[in-house]
């Protein structure tokens, strides 16, 4: 008998949280499980599309249901409590469901469906139809690209059925497949089929020789055969024909590890403070308590050691852990030092890894064999069973805040997992999220806190350089001498340098002094920045890019000027002043190409550069025991942007790069530039007080009935059209205003400060409120309406929580 399935389809067009049921015949029924993906028909035309099963049904009625057409692995790649999760992940950041399974899962395993024309030569030639839609289109349909006129005749044609839409899914999960040779007899029988060779075959000797050597239950690779061993690949035919050898293909994971030498270290004597932090995780994991830890420990207090040790008390009692970190920059150095500790049983899923290796990773954790995970926001999705401890490192990060749908916050999804495994949540922070702070004030986390560096040296000596009177110090606009000054001392006593600039780029934009022009992206409405390693104006949204002028495009002048400053121009600037310095630049465009990050830090760790410049990614994590000095170029970056929380980025940003400095014996010292040496952030970071500071913005915060006291939900719209978008807005302000109380506050709907990228208008509502329970039930009508939509061509998106209203 036949089984029924519920089935969530991934149609972009027309999503819905509903999901659809599908029959599975004799032959596949067994097959199919919660989380399964399947291809399924969809529509009046049946198209084959990717499914996930997210249910099952045992009735006997089966009339008007379609077949389940395959399922695309024996084993499911989500279980059944992803699949739950997937659910409230949907509820919580108004999402459609099968975004947050495509979310869940690597890149790589999607179902990629064509649409070709079949012609009725009957009633039509293939030439009429080249002659209208060309091969391209005859082979792989994409009506989007169609004109009016050819997508008129073309349903006309279907109609009369002259032609056809026919449909193939592919699918892109490929596993690594290599060829292995196992030896298929004994030593004796080797023997004798020497004997029956004639002398001058020599290369066949030498391979029976080589295979009298190998392991009958581990074989050999084909490849190790031919490269290792210098075998010609007729003579190994000639023995697979001969029978000496059998070849199959076997699967091999792709390692994202391979080459590179691991050594294995052993747990680190706590101090009393960790020690303190560690018994508190550990009595946690004992009792089974999902209530969050909320670990404040200085820059280089050892917190990763108790992380280490923690994991270590899960791995014993059978279970397994998830490590998360903010940014890949600092993946492979929290890898390197979980992997000395745990070796092959840990696993690692970020976006530096290719398609292939996140594929095989996500099955290695599947399959369960590994017991640790470390990652970036994505991997809190990791497959991973019986969860013991989960740990958020460098928990204030705005990176673990997903941008796109479904706009997830890592911490509140392994939170939500936690609660499923009874384990502790670890949230470790030398700054942390006001959020985070507060709910410790509310008695809804626990708390322990770490106040000296784990080798009981001193945190840096900072000090803040007012530029207001270093301009004319005959430098440039980014270095004052005190900054100079030091860059030199510290080279010249061969020790390390860190400088951070919080811009990349040559100069933020290029304008005409003649006319006063600037050279903006025809795409968005930002100005385009320009980089000289590619000698091109980019746009940093769309990656809009053109040649650098020569003349003003508005009145002809050649008077042309590049303002602001980014990584690349310091580069050339630190060239000029300090000519004999090595200078290693770290920023998104030097670390594009896979590895980049690790490498740039193994050769910055190797001593191969004196000074190591970069933007934001260079402000965590990084511990060499010979960077002496952090510089901090231009502190005043975030403070200018318009967002409630400036000033908490800011003082996270200052704090986490000046702890770079000094952490091993050598006393380390910060220099902060900036224009606002008064301003609370900056002075505050300067005495490294982080209490001082959270009192103060959370009485700001108060004020401007702003999270954490106040709950906030934006809801922007877009469209090429910027009439349309407003009147959109207006049309999804009318559903939500409604249902609210005189208590909420709203604002908008408002341009966006970039109100134009990629040649849309954007539009937002700003909704602040403590208790609206009406305000979930119209936030869903709204994201049910974003469908309708969307097929008109404005897109509407909901996000819960948002970290910044830009």
């Amino acid at each position: 008998m036949a089984k029924k399935f519920n089935v969530i389809v991934n149609v972009p067009a027309l999503q819905t949280n509903t999901p659809f049921t599908y029959i599975a015949n004799d032959a596949i029924k067994n097959d199919i499980k919660i989380g399964s993906r399947v291809i399924v028909p969809f529509g009046k035309s049946e198209r084959p599309i990717q499914g996930f099963v997210v249910g099952e049904e045992t009735t006997n009625e089966f009339e008007g249901l379609k077949d389940i057409i395959s399922v695309l692995e024996p084993e499911p790649l989500l279980n059944k409590e992803l699949i739950e999760l997937s659910e409230w992940l949907a509820d919580q950041t108004y999402a459609f469901r099968v975004s947050c399974l495509n979310a869940m899962l690597p890149s790589l395993v999607k179902v990629n469906t064509k649409r070709f024309i079949k012609i009725n030569e009957t009633k039509i030639t293939m030439e009429t139809v080249l002659a209208l839609l060309g091969e391209e289109q005859v082979t792989d349909l994409k009506v989007n690209e169609l004109s009016f006129s050819q997508q008129k005749q073309l349903n006309q044609w279907i109609k009369d059925e002259f032609v056809t839409l026919k449909y193939v899914t592919e699918d892109s999960a490929k596993k690594k497949m290599i060829n292995w040779l196992w030896p298929t007899m004994d030593l004796s029988e080797y023997e004798q089929e020497q004997k029956k060779l004639r002398k001058n075959a020599t290369k066949q000797v030498e391979l029976l020789n080589i295979i009298k050597t190998l392991d009958v239950k581990k074989g050999i690779s084909q490849a190790s055969i031919l490269n290792d061993y210098g075998v010609g690949r007729s003579t190994l035919n000639t023995a697979v024909k001969n029978g000496w050898l059998v070849r199959k293909a076997v699967e091999q994971y792709r390692d994202p590890f391979e080459g590179r030498q691991m050594q294995l270290d052993q747990n680190l004597a706590l101090n009393e403070e960790q020690q303190s932090a560690y018994n508190l995780i550990t009595q946690a994991i004992e009792d089974k308590n999902a209530k969050p830890i909320l670990v404040e420990g200085v820059t280089g207090s050892g917190k990763t050691e108790v992380y280490l040790q923690s994991i270590q008390q899960v791995i014993k009692k059978g279970k397994t852990a998830l490590l998360l970190v903010p940014e890949i920059s600092l993946t492979p150095l929290m890898v390197k030092r979980v992997r000395a500790r745990f070796g092959t049983q840990v696993a690692v899923l970020h976006s530096g890894l290719s398609d292939g290796e996140k594929f095989d990773e996500w099955r290695r954790i599947v399959r369960n064999e590994v017991k640790v995970v470390v990652g970036a926001r994505s991997a809190v999705f990791a497959p991973l069973r019986n969860i013991g401890i989960i740990i958020i490192d460098e928990e204030h990060s705005e990176t673990y805040k997903q941008s796109d749908a479904p706009r997830y916050h890592a911490r509140d999804v392994a939170i939500h997992r936690a609660k499923k495994f009874e384990c502790p949540v670890v949230l470790g922070s030398a700054t942390p999220s006001l959020e985070s702070r507060s709910r410790v004030e509310r008695g809804r986390y626990d708390f322990v806190k770490i106040q000296k560096r784990a080798n009981q040296k001193a945190l840096p000596n900072i000090q803040v350089i007012d530029m207001r009177q270093h301009l004319g110090d005959g430098y440039n606009e980014n270095f004052s001498a005190p900054m100079v000054e030091e860059i030199r001392h510290r080279i010249l006593r061969k020790e390390q340098v860190v400088l951070m600039l919080n811009r990349r780029g040559f100069s933020s934009f290029v304008m005409c002094r003649t006319c006063g022009f600037v050279l903006t992206c025809p795409n968005c409405d930002v100005s385009l920045t320009m980089h000289m390693d590619s000698r091109t104006m980019r746009c940093h949204y769309c990656g809009h890019e053109e040649a650098i002028p020569r003349l003003c495009k508005n009145c002809g002048s050649d008077k042309i000027r590049f303002f602001g400053t980014g990584t690349e121009k310091v580069q050339q600037q630190l060239a000029e002043i300090i000519p004999e310095a090595r200078v290693l630049r770290m920023d998104v465009d030097t670390t594009r190409r896979k590895g980049a990050h690790e490498r740039l830090l193994e050769r910055f760790g190797n001593h191969e550069a004196d000074i190591l410049l970069g933007t934001q990614m260079i402000a965590k994590g990084l511990d060499f025991p010979d960077v002496t000095l952090v510089g901090v170029l231009n502190a005043d970056t975030a403070l200018e942007l318009p967002d409630l929380r400036a000033s908490e980025r800011t003082f996270q940003l200052l704090t986490q790069v000046a702890g770079r400095a000094g952490r091993a014996d050598k006393t380390g010292e910060v220099l902060i530039q900036t224009f606002n040496p008064d301003h609370y952030a900056i002075r505050l970071a300067q005495k490294q007080d982080y209490e001082d500071f959270f009192y103060k913005e959370m009485y700001l915060r108060h004020l401007g009935k702003y999270p954490p006291y106040y709950y906030t939900v934006l809801v922007s719209v877009s469209d090429r059209d910027e009439r349309q978008a407003l009147k959109n807005a207006y049309e999804m302000l009318n559903i939500i205003q409604p249902q609210l109380s005189a208590n909420a506050i709203v604002l908008g709907p408002t341009a966006k400060s970039i109100s134009k990228i990629k040649q849309k208008y954007y539009y937002q509502i700003l909704i602040k409120y403590q208790r609206e329970p009406k305000l979930h039930r119209a936030l869903l009508e709204v994201l049910n309406k974003s469908q309708e939509k969307f097929r008109q061509g404005t897109r509407i998106s909901i996000d819960s929580e948002p970290q910044n209203f830009l």
